[in-house]
């Protein structure tokens, strides 16, 4: 088997049926658990009688906007942004047939980041900092989408003439550093509050989307994710190899657009609004795969758009230091979770060359 290739056989069925079938009740009951705990927990301190209290109408208007102007809002953020990155993650691993692929490692998210410089930064007198409508969130997300499409594809045609894959790894790298030296240059010539809106936008955020935005996330990543159901037998039938796949019927073409724009959707939706949020693409769904032991899309889909939304509610948690008045990025708490998981799959491509 060539390195990089995938072995339907190398998770062994040791996961009863029993096992299986409880898996996804378990992770729906965790969702729901830290959800809400998201909504509980915060910087401010507000007690479980009172946030009751703002679902029944009896709390005070303090207590209710901040629970309905904000943390419900940013839980529901949370949840998108770990569907869409992770399921982006999950499609890129299985079509590059690469372990290390990634929305964030790719450059697929810096890709998705120029598009939205390009929007913000390039044509900043057509917006108001921090208040973006809904046309202007459209013309954001769709120039998000072509930034992230744009690097799929380059990545692609390089992955099908250079089959190493710490080579494609380090060419996405490149890519990534390119377009932040695009970005940089944009920066210089931006004026001064449009330019410390992108700072801001780069650090990650899941609790700055007005109402309209939100709207928008959420068609974009049911979009991106009805894309990836669709495609949930040709990402198996894809596992083996585009020369496989071909040789059973499946027109490789035509399943290269549905992932492409599927991922490019969900990774490029999250990047415009929530900023270049790292590693839950490349993470998650090595978890899933270890806690599920299977290769099989229709079970990994599931349980990777599940984990997936737990993760980032758990990160969405931490970096709100409950108790404390200060909010890290979230950008940097998933950092922190995900930078593990690379490592340990280094460590194990020292050890066997056949990562997938």
């Amino acid at each position: 088997m060539q390195p990089g290739t995938v072995d339907l056989k190398q998770y062994p069925e040791d996961l009863s049926a029993m096992t299986r079938r409880w898996l996804i009740p378990i992770l729906i009951l965790l969702l729901c658990v830290f959800f809400a705990l998201d909504i509980f927990l915060g910087s401010v301190t507000i007690s479980p009688g009172d946030v009751i209290k703002a679902f029944t109408g009896e709390a005070d208007l303090n207590t209710e906007t901040l629970i309905f102007k904000f943390r419900l809002p940013k839980a529901f953020t949370a949840i998108l942004a770990g569907i869409a990155l992770s399921l982006s993650g999950l499609q890129m691993q299985t079509i590059f047939r690469n372990p290390m692929a990634g929305p964030y490692v790719l450059g697929v998210s810096s890709g998705a980041g120029l598009g939205v410089a390009l929007v913000v930064l390039g044509f900043s007198s057509g917006f108001e900092s921090g208040n973006i409508h809904s046309s202007g969130s459209w013309m954001i997300v769709s120039a998000a989408w072509a930034g992230a499409g744009s690097v799929m594809l380059l990545i692609m045609f390089i992955s099908s003439r250079v089959r190493d894959i710490m080579t494609i790894l380090i060419t996405g790298m490149m890519l990534a550093s390119g377009i932040s030296a695009v970005v940089s240059i944009l920066q210089y010539f931006s004026n001064e509050t449009m330019l410390k809106a992108y700072v801001v936008w780069t650090m990650g955020s899941l609790g700055n989307l007005s109402r309209s935005q939100l709207n928008v996330l959420a068609l974009s990543v049911g979009a991106g994710v009805l894309l990836c159901l669709f495609s949930v037998k040709m990402l198996n039938a894809l596992l083996i190899g585009e020369n496989y796949a071909s040789s059973i019927g499946l027109n490789v073409r035509f399943a290269r657009v549905v992932i492409f724009s599927s991922t490019s959707i969900l990774a490029g939706s999250v990047t415009a609004f929530c900023g270049p949020v790292a590693f839950i693409g490349i993470a998650v769904p090595h978890i899933v795969r270890n806690l599920i032991r299977t290769s099989d899309h229709r079970l990994l889909v599931p349980g990777t758009i599940f984990t997936g939304a737990i993760i980032m509610l758990i990160s969405d948690i931490l970096s709100q230091l409950p108790g404390s008045e200060n909010v890290l990025p979230v950008n940097s708490v998933t950092s922190l979770i995900g930078i593990p998981v690379v490592m340990w799959l280094i460590l194990r491509r020292n050890k066997n060359s056949e990562l997938f």
